[in-house]
């Protein structure tokens, strides 16, 4: 008997002889990026080349290849924090915008029709210079926005089926989709690009913890209302895709 995900396979095939087509309603579209006006700013260091090549002398600004080969899942944590500066970067090198070309502003990722729908938020456990609790990245701004003070070690472990590397890491990476930001163009086969693009964050995000030597593990196993309790999204137009923690390996 075929399941949920057997359909959906197979409804959102593209064929020849079936391919949507609409007129895409431009007044209609979706923002590209997400803001929450209320929220105290966190500023982070703008990306340069130069600041960010030393924090990974350690590795000598460690070459892709490397960075391949030693790519690993971590789930063992020592208790240390890690800094804003490497915070900011691995916010910038997962999803951040990489340059600016005819008014369009592209990102350290590839996204279907540059619509990125994927939002990223960080649980902060032990960052320096930066209070425990929820934030959301400010894409556009390279901000980080508090949206809730306190410690959310043991929630967020909970959320992740009890993963104790979600209390022991330094930081809980958590991306979410607004589904609609990609569903205006693409329909229901929306839904294959947004989990692609997640797929790219996160492998950005892997690369750019070990050239900082540091670990990282991706958590696909959670409960999705639990998640989006946290972070105080519907979980209907907006839900939890995926997570990674990251922190300085035991």
């Amino acid at each position: 008997m075929s399941g949920i995900g057997d359909k959906f396979q197979q409804e959102t095939k593209y064929e020849p002889s079936r391919i949507p087509r609409h007129k895409l309603v431009w007044d209609a579209k979706p923002p590209l990026y997400k803001e929450y006006p209320e929220a105290q700013k966190i500023e982070l260091v703008a990306f340069d080349p130069r600041r960010f090549a030393s924090l990974c002398e350690a590795a000598g600004t460690m070459i892709l290849d490397r960075a391949l080969r030693q790519r690993k899942s971590t789930r063992d944590f020592q208790q240390q924090p890690i800094s804003k500066d490497q915070l900011s970067y691995l916010l910038w090198a997962s999803t951040g915008i990489q340059r600016i070309e005819d008014g369009y502003e592209f990102r350290t990722t590839p996204s279907a029709g540059a619509l990125y729908p994927i939002e990223t938020y960080v649980v902060i456990n032990d960052v320096r210079k930066l209070e425990a609790g929820v934030y959301h990245y400010s894409i556009k701004t390279h901000l980080l926005e508090q949206l809730k003070q306190g410690e959310f070690r043991q929630e967020i472990t909970a959320a992740a089926l009890g993963q104790e590397m979600c209390q022991t890491s330094a930081v809980v990476f958590v991306w979410s989709a607004v589904f609609e930001r990609c569903k205006w163009k693409y329909g229901q086969r929306a839904y294959r690009y947004i989990y692609l693009d997640a797929g790219h964050i996160a492998e950005n995000l892997a690369l750019a913890a070990v050239s900082l030597n540091l670990g990282s593990c991706e958590i696909g196993a959670l409960y999705d209302n639990q998640v989006n309790a946290i972070l105080g999204i519907d979980g209907t137009e907006e839900s939890v895709v995926c997570m990674a923690v990251v922190g300085i390996p035991a």
